[in-house]
């Protein structure tokens, strides 16, 4: 993973009375010597023949990103104050999750931040909500503010999974535990390792019981070996690993408790049909049980989808809404 030497925020409410996330950012950037760039997504439609006091549509689309990089410039300023470089715009896009990738990926950021959508999802491949979009879609390794609270010597939690459940490439974990580390050497932390392994089931059929403790032992012994060997190349004590026989939302949640974690570490991989259902309800549920923050990371071969071309305003007349019975 390269080194991370541009941050974009994604600043969602501008007249915010605090913005976590560009806080929060502007730590991981300060401690790496990295850029921050404040970016809005100006999302609203434009709708003809409505405007008043000598406004026009085209007047509006001029003037919004004017007025959202000034409320972005005196956020800025605040962070520059700390000798943070920030730079900062504000375009017409749409969907939200899709500008935020688009603008990653044209100022080469090594890393989004967002602020986490607030309450419980359902449904997120329906609704289409930023925050899962972005953990689905981004190439870019993604940290979704949730605490508002500054890091202080922060529990960073790597949530590693040797067995290479659901085919996940080899070489996610190593991903994983990288930027755990640089995010726990950056910040003065301290770096924490959780594996969930399968836990054998209370029901083996006629099996005695010293045969079904005999198989815990090496179920438990088995697991061992796989997180020693996956954290062979990164020093994480002993008092620091978790091993944890339960499904993965169970085990990660209760070490990040455990831990007390301000930042959890996961891969995501991309996937379609039933698949992606199945598993975008165990990340999702893994996002809702989460009380602290939560940074993903993708494979290093992982493929961009999201196309590249700004969708511009949405420019939307009142005369085709009534044609439709909308108005």
């Amino acid at each position: 993973m390269p080194a991370i030497q541009r941050i974009l925020v994604a600043v969602k409410e501008l007249q915010a009375r605090s913005h976590p996330a560009a806080l929060k950012a502007a730590q991981l950037a300060r401690a790496w010597g990295a850029e921050l760039h404040l970016f809005h997504s100006i999302t609203a439609p434009l709708y003809e023949d409505v405007y008043q006091g000598g406004q026009n549509v085209e007047s509006l689309e001029r003037d919004l990103p004017s007025q959202a990089v000034r409320r972005l410039e005196s956020i800025a300023d605040q962070l520059r104050k700390h000798s943070i470089k920030v730079t900062v715009s504000a375009s017409w896009d749409h969907p939200t999750y899709e500008a935020i990738v688009r603008r990653a990926l044209r100022i080469k950021a090594n890393l989004i931040v967002v602020s986490r959508h607030a309450g419980h999802h359902t449904a997120p491949w329906m609704l289409r909500l930023t925050d899962w979009e972005l953990v689905r879609l981004s190439p870019v390794p993604l940290l979704l503010v949730k605490n508002p609270h500054a890091y202080r010597h922060p529990a960073v939690l790597a949530a590693i999974d040797p067995t290479h459940a659901y085919a996940k490439p080899l070489q996610l974990d190593q991903e994983i535990l990288r930027m755990s580390r640089a995010v726990s050497a950056g910040l003065r932390g301290t770096l924490h390792a959780v594996h969930a392994y399968p836990r054998m089931p209370s029901t083996a059929g006629a099996m005695t019981a010293s045969l079904f403790e005999k198989m815990q032992r090496q179920q438990l012994r088995a697991a061992q070996a796989r997180l020693t060997h996956a954290l062979r190349s990164i020093r994480v004590p002993a008092a620091r690993q978790y091993l944890v026989a339960s499904d993965p939302i169970s085990a990660i949640t209760q070490a990040a408790r455990n831990s007390r974690s301000a930042i959890v570490v996961m891969g995501a991989v991309s996937r379609s049909g039933l698949k992606k259902l199945f598993i975008g309800n165990t990340a999702e549920s893994i996002l809702d049980e989460l009380s602290c923050d939560m940074l993903v990371v993708k494979p290093a071969k992982f493929r961009n989808r999201v196309p590249l071309a700004a969708r511009g305003a949405r420019v939307i007349s009142t005369l085709q809404l009534g044609s439709v019975g909308l108005i």
